[in-house]
């Protein structure tokens, strides 16, 4: 057997860590602006950059503007974690915004905000003037206990390396950036995982973009009333919408109803962004702000409970003034009536909430074909740290694997009571699973 190795495969890759790296300082390689599924679109004012660390996993959504911005923010959440939110709050016209950044971590993750006002100014984009030092706001969500085995947390290091490599008009979508490893429903116990979505439209000179990380405690709803993700009891009905389940409080929050394991994680975050071009002053920007932010409860159900901590910025990057609809009211400036901008926005949030969903992992089945020798179930037989509070003692007897829970935490579904059988599901040889249990 080689050295423990220190990672999990988690959602189809495998993570990557060391004992020392998890427990006494981060020291990982970042992954920057990885994705299979984009929102592209034409908007170089608006640059976007994501960062991962894999052995957590977790993230960092950083968006930065190609100049000074206006910027408002609207907090629901009974548990935000923000920074600068309160500056946004003092009803300034001038715009002095540079940047957005969406992080995992928890508070550990403020860092990544922060990060990114430093890295201006190292770039020498802003400097100590007053009239120029450089602003960047922020949210996190919470993505740590029993959802993952370390508690790695996104950095200066990753966040100023997203901020460095940020890029227009594309942006990943499902299980990225700061959406690397969120969920949703913890709610009712049927917890799916999320990602990050987004969603734009142009109306003539008028450009809206939405962007989400969606880590709720509710379900994501889609607009038929169903629920979009996650893993429901047996005894639930086939055809059960959300609705079902609101009516159903508090007996669907239980365990006697659903099933549910206990210890399921209820400590959730929706942190979102809405930017258009057009030109506002800072009322209509901080009601177009309210507006799409109170239009998500319809998306994700419940909204904005107490262990949420849901935050929605709105920026407007004072580009075009817009045309007026004569049959509607304009903005301050004569553009697009707020009220309908806020409208497409919110249209256009629940379609970025429903494309944050990634494809669900499915467990896997026992192979009926795939019988290892004994010579390579053996091989497997060690210790296996996944950080300084989990770790698994996996032993050999009787031409089997079994596996026990040595650390503080439980292993997932491997406990510190009671050895678990480990069976085996495919065809990777011995030498390729424990290339990935030790990378």
């Amino acid at each position: 057997m080689a050295e423990p190795g220190v990672n999990v495969c988690l959602q189809g890759d495998c993570s990557v860590g060391s004992p020392r790296g998890l427990s006494a300082g981060q020291d990982f390689k970042p992954v920057i602006n990885a994705g299979e599924k984009f929102l592209e679109f034409d908007w170089p004012m608006l640059e976007i950059g994501t960062g991962e660390y894999q052995e957590g996993p977790t993230g960092v959504t950083v968006f930065r503007f190609g100049k000074k911005v206006l910027g408002a923010v609207d907090v629901r959440g009974g548990a935000p974690g923000t920074v600068n939110t309160d500056y946004l709050r003092l009803g300034c016209d001038r715009p002095e915004l540079d940047a957005v950044v969406f992080s995992g971590g928890s508070w550990y993750g403020l860092e990544s905000i922060t990060a990114v006002a430093t890295a201006l100014k190292d770039e020498n984009i802003r400097n100590g003037f007053w009239d120029n030092v450089a602003l960047s706001v922020g949210a996190i969500i919470y993505d740590f206990g029993e959802r993952r085995l370390n508690e790695v947390y996104p950095d200066k290091k990753l966040a100023q390396a997203a901020f460095r490599a940020a890029r227009p008009g594309k942006f990943p979508l499902g299980a990225y950036g700061a959406g690397r490893f969120t969920r949703s429903g913890g709610f009712f116990g049927c917890a799916a995982y999320s990602g990050q979505g987004g969603a734009f439209r142009q109306i003539g000179e008028i450009k809206v973009a939405v962007f989400v990380v969606a880590n709720p405690a509710g379900v994501v709803t889609n607009r038929d009333g169903e629920i979009v993700a996650g893993y429901p009891d047996s005894n639930w009905p086939k055809f059960l919408k959300t609705a079902d389940l609101l009516a159903a409080v508090p007996a669907s929050c239980k365990l006697g109803w659903n099933g549910v394991p206990e210890g399921s994680d209820n400590k959730n975050t929706t942190i979102s962004l809405v930017v258009t071009n057009q030109k506002l002053n800072y009322a209509e920007l901080q009601r177009l702000a309210v507006q799409v932010h109170t239009s998500m409860a319809r998306a994700i159900q419940p909204f904005a409970t107490i262990g949420d901590g849901d935050v929605l910025y709105a920026v407007s990057t004072d580009e075009v003034i817009g045309e007026q609809d004569s049959d509607i009211a304009p903005s301050a400036f004569g553009g697009m009536n707020v009220g309908a901008l806020g409208a497409i926005a919110s249209e256009l949030i629940w379609d970025a909430i429903l494309v944050s969903v990634p494809d669900q992992p499915q467990a896997d089945e026992p192979s009926e074909s795939e019988r290892p020798q004994a010579k390579e179930l053996e091989a497997f037989a060690g210790r296996y740290d996944f950080s300084s509070f989990v770790a698994l003692q996996v032993s050999f007897k009787d031409d089997r694997l079994f596996a026990l829970a040595t650390g503080e935490r439980a292993a997932y579904a491997i406990g510190k009571e009671q050895p678990v059988e480990l069976l085996a599901t495919g065809s990777r040889s011995a030498r390729e699973a424990d290339s990935c249990i030790r990378r």
